[in-house]
């Protein structure tokens, strides 16, 4: 059985919680697209010494295997921001395609979170959802998980990376057009996760086991 649930939405609104809940109560496999985009971008920074070189991320993708995905540096802040200057390179984002698109339709269903992908990397997938919430919300989610109480600062870093996810020329991040909108700012983790796992259950019958 072939079953891809397309989970996007910004930082902090919580897609990859929402995803790995929704995979475990399906069975399926889950994949955090977002850590490809920041081990490379960690990766860069490094190898390049603190910049960025488009030409060396873009090989550094096309290197990318799946043990790389479990380096203990891919959860900082410092590689969230370079997460989303690579995602903006589109060498970088053909080069992570397929790797994205091979997960997506394995046996046994799949769950990917990120940015771009019930519109770019599975335009076919039989359940969408675009999860959001406000930015002062995900600001203090934010700021609760970096264990500080300065919010100002948290929430200039998610504003600056919205903007350029949803301004860049290389899949901005939209909702696709027949995504089921998931608002969590009002809504417990639990609440969230029912409603997207009633959601997937009723694709079942459009296209599912």
């Amino acid at each position: 059985m072939k079953f891809t649930v397309a989970i996007d939405g910004p930082a902090a609104a919580g897609k990859g919680t929402i995803g790995r809940a929704v995979a475990v109560a399906f069975g399926f496999a889950h994949l955090d697209t977002g850590l490809l985009y920041r081990a490379v971008g960690v990766q860069a920074l490094a190898d390049c010494r603190g910049v960025i070189d488009p030409h060396w991320a873009a090989e550094l993708a096309r290197r990318l295997s799946p043990a790389t995905l479990n380096r203990d540096d891919l959860r900082t802040p410092r590689a969230g921001q370079a997460a989303s200057k690579v995602a903006a390179l589109p060498e970088v984002r053909a080069a992570l395609l397929a790797f994205q698109k091979e997960f997506a339709r394995r046996e046994g269903g799949a769950v990917l979170d990120g940015r771009d992908i019930g519109t770019v990397i599975c335009p076919a997938a039989e359940a969408k959802l675009f999860v959001t919430a406000s930015a002062d919300v995900r600001a203090a989610r934010r700021a609760e998980e970096l264990g500080t109480s300065d919010i100002a600062p948290v929430l200039a870093d998610l504003r600056a990376r919205d903007a350029r996810d949803a301004d860049r020329d290389a899949a901005p991040m939209v909702a696709a057009r027949d995504a089921h909108l998931l608002d969590t700012s009002e809504l417990s983790i639990d609440a969230a996760i029912a409603e997207a796992v009633a959601f997937v259950e009723s694709r079942f019958g459009r296209g599912g086991r």
